[in-house]
């Protein structure tokens, strides 16, 4: 009896030992403690901080819908060759985009540490006019790639000839008489004097690649908006900023070509909905038609229009635009903001060349006519 005690005696042991050692080998650790994503507000809405660092990042972009109807000198139709009898025939003009943006802020000992990336994937039908592809194909593009600190800025941006004094007007064809080049390689310094004032200072390359032998396009429009030597472009502005509104001044030297190019802007809100603006431009054109910042025809160019707001999802945006060559361009339009972050902007354009009887006609507008009419209807996914 006492051996038989014993015996369930060291099995019960057993039995509790092993239950032991089971309930220890399904013990869960204290999980470690979470860094959640933190908000950043010093650079403005959208920012948080990348875990383990003292940089703010902010992720952003859109994606964009573009149907266009009429003329290719609008930019807003596309022509095409009828593919059973060969004849050249209009067309839809169909763009898609999707764009990527990042923004990176940090404060350093140095001032702050910025940097700004955008990169834009487009799809649109083909335009078969003159073999001219400006309206189709799949693209990949870099439009924006830049590090800045303080006021030193380096990489891929647009001009300063267009960026410090603003596009022209919030239209969507701002360019039936262009303003001048855009995208570029730049070298820049941004100075703000806090009472008003600001200025920049900008070193630039262009945006094409030059001619092994720069007479082949002393008659030509393309090829002419590159550097072709060590000696950058050069761009100079300076900006009073009040209540009011704002005025501005640009000017640039294109050292290939050795020609110059300026702009002066006004803009005013005259009452709280409204806002207008007037722009003009001179350059020189002694050795060529246009360089990179001049690319308007003849020596002088305006531009001018502003935006109404009609009501806090709706708003009335016009442009008007006129050159030396007697080119012209008028563009409106009503932008619907159908609900926050969804816009809907109808527009209609139109353009006149100038320029359209003389043996070098077809500009920039790529106008099969004098007189070109069309029409855009753009649905954008901002976020």
């Amino acid at each position: 009896m006492n051996i038989k005690s014993l015996l369930l005696g060291s099995a019960a042991a057993l039995i509790a030992v092993s239950g032991a050692r089971a309930a220890d080998a399904v013990v869960v650790a204290e999980p470690e403690p979470a860094e959640y994503v933190k908000i950043c507000d010093v650079y403005g809405a959208g920012y948080f901080y990348i875990p383990g660092t003292e940089t703010c990042l902010r992720i952003g972009g859109y994606v964009r819908y573009d149907i266009g109807i009429g003329d290719v000198g609008s930019f807003d139709g596309a022509k095409t060759t009828d593919q059973q009898d060969g004849d050249s025939q209009d067309t839809y003009y169909k763009h898609a985009r999707f764009t990527l943006k990042t923004w990176t802020g940090q404060e350093t000992e140095m001032g702050t540490l910025k940097t700004y990336t955008e990169t834009r994937f487009n799809w649109g039908n083909h335009n078969d006019y003159l073999d001219d592809n400006f309206n189709g194909g799949t693209s990949v593009s870099l439009n924006f790639a830049w590090v800045q600190l303080g006021g030193l800025r380096v990489g891929k941006d647009e001009s300063a000839f267009d960026t410090f004094i603003g596009y022209a007007g919030n239209v969507i064809q701002d360019t039936l008489v262009p303003y001048g080049g855009f995208d570029t390689n730049v070298v820049q310094y941004y100075f703000d004097a806090g009472n008003g004032f600001s200025a920049v200072a900008s070193l630039e390359t262009g945006s094409g690649s030059a001619a092994a032998d720069p007479g082949l396009f002393q008659d030509s429009n393309s090829g002419n908006d590159s550097i072709d030597s060590y000696v950058p472009y050069v761009v100079g502005g300076i900006k009073y900023t009040q209540g009011w509104g704002s005025i501005t001044g640009v000017a640039a030297y294109d050292s290939t070509w050795e020609e110059w190019a300026g702009k002066v802007r006004v803009d005013v809100t005259p009452i709280q909905n409204l806002t207008l603006f007037i722009m003009a431009g001179y350059g020189s054109d002694d050795n060529i038609d246009r360089n990179f910042y001049k690319q308007w025809g003849g020596n002088w160019a305006v531009w001018g229009g502003g935006t109404y707001t009609i009501n806090e999802k709706t708003s009335f945006n016009l442009q008007a635009s006129a050159d030396d060559d007697k080119n012209y361009g008028v563009a409106a339009n009503i932008a619907y903001d159908i609900v926050p972050g969804l816009t809907i902007t109808a527009e209609v354009d139109w353009a006149r060349d100038g320029q359209f009887d003389k043996a070098y006609d077809r500009n920039w507008t790529n106008a099969d006519d004098k007189d070109s009419v069309g029409g855009m209807l753009r649905f954008q996914r901002s976020f």
